[in-house]
């Protein structure tokens, strides 16, 4: 009966945990949108703790924090003036281009016997001149789309404004809620916390200062090759190829296709083979030279698994993960290595009491009794300990 009941409860408490576990994981799904936000608040109080503390030596820390959300806004506000108004005038110019676009296809297509015939056979170009014509109205139906999703806009910046609220409030007290999080805890055990937090926070920072150089080389070297190839609308160009630098693995291609399809409205080909030379060769220098050499000087990671964690990270969370894979594997490289010395720390701890037991033990198997006396030696022989005269 015993055995029975011992039975039951082990199935009804596996259940309880298994009940538990799913449940668990079900809130986590329907507050992941929540956790993301606090995830991307979190990296960002870490990469922006470093100027905050910087300001924080000539000003309060709220003057600080404000300082520098200042220049978190206005950065990118002038990006956006500088690359924006050329890419709307050259996207008006292409729209009133097209029609004439279609008749120089046309004239080509009469002046070439095979491309006559399918000229005559398919009306290929005329239908190519339809299309040109009614693209201006298909523009105006693609605005009333936008407009149409103006709610996502509305949610990604109630997103943006909620994420920053929360990165502010870490910038002010994360700090101290750290501190007194880790002054609970044992003194051996605190240090190493707290080493790991500092050493994280570093990592972090210097993840993204790292970025920023990687970038910038990217942007300063594309704006000399455009002056060069004689290309307009360089410097926006160049500020395109920086801001998508800072995405991993795919960010330079992307910019490098964007700029090359410019190109080819440019001084088509030969502006288009330099570009595409110099683009393939660069990258290839930054992913095997430039990228390994930063982040392995900033964040201490072998390159094998910076590849891996980036590829898991973009896998699970798109951008955003790609963004965050190096300095979350930086972390947990960090507390591995932490973890590791703790228990090296133990063993030899241990190692001293594990002798002592193990010659207690081996007293005790030949019947020897560790804390009684020597027995008497014979007549005539020896004191103990030494030898007899030869």
């Amino acid at each position: 009966m015993l055995d029975h009941r011992s039975y039951i409860g082990t199935v009804l408490r596996t259940v309880l945990v298994i009940v538990g576990v799913a449940l668990c994981l079900y809130l986590l799904y329907l507050v992941r949108r929540p956790l993301l936000w606090l995830l991307i608040a979190v990296f960002l109080a870490v990469a922006l703790s470093a100027p905050v503390n910087f300001l924080n030596r000539w000003m309060r820390r709220g003057l600080a924090i404000a300082a520098v959300y200042l220049l978190l806004v206005l950065i990118p506000t002038l990006f956006a003036l500088l690359i924006v108004p050329p890419m709307v005038t050259q996207l008006t110019n292409l729209v009133n281009d097209l029609p004439q676009y279609a008749q120089d296809v046309q004239d080509f297509a009469n002046r070439n016997p095979t491309l006559r015939r399918l000229e005559s056979d398919y009306q290929i170009t005329e239908r190519l001149e339809e299309q040109a014509r009614e693209l201006p109205d298909r523009i105006g139906d693609a605005a009333g789309l936008l407009q149409d999703a103006g709610l996502t806009v509305v949610n990604s910046l109630f997103a943006l404004i909620t994420i920053l609220v929360l990165t502010a409030f870490m910038l002010g007290s994360g700090r101290r809620w750290v501190d007194r999080f880790i002054a609970l805890q044992p003194e051996d055990r605190a240090v190493r916390m707290r080493r790991v937090a500092d050493r994280s926070a570093n990592a972090v920072g210097s993840y993204v200062g790292g970025m920023l150089l990687q970038a910038t080389v990217a942007g300063v070297l594309a704006y000399v090759v455009l002056t060069i190839l004689g290309v307009p609308f360089r410097a926006p160009l160049a500020v395109l190829i920086f801001l998508l630098d800072l995405i991993p693995l795919v960010g330079a291609t992307i910019g490098a296709v964007i700029v090359g399809i410019v190109t080819v409205f440019i001084d088509f080909p030969t502006a288009t083979i330099v570009w595409t030379v110099w683009s393939i060769v660069y990258q290839q220098v930054e992913n095997n030279l430039i990228q390994p050499r930063i982040q392995q000087r900033a964040v201490d990671v072998h390159p094998l698994v910076v590849l891996i964690s980036v590829l898991f990270g973009a896998t699970l969370l798109g951008i955003l993960g790609a963004l965050i894979a190096i300095p979350v594997a930086a972390t947990v490289q960090i507390v591995a290595r932490e973890w590791w010395g703790w228990r090296a720390d133990q063993q030899l701890q241990a190692e001293p009491g594990e002798a002592t037991r193990l010659a207690d033990r081996s007293q005790v198997s030949t019947g020897e009794d560790p804390a009684a006396e020597p027995p008497p030696a014979p007549p005539g022989a020896p004191p103990a300990g030494r030898t007899p005269p030869a």
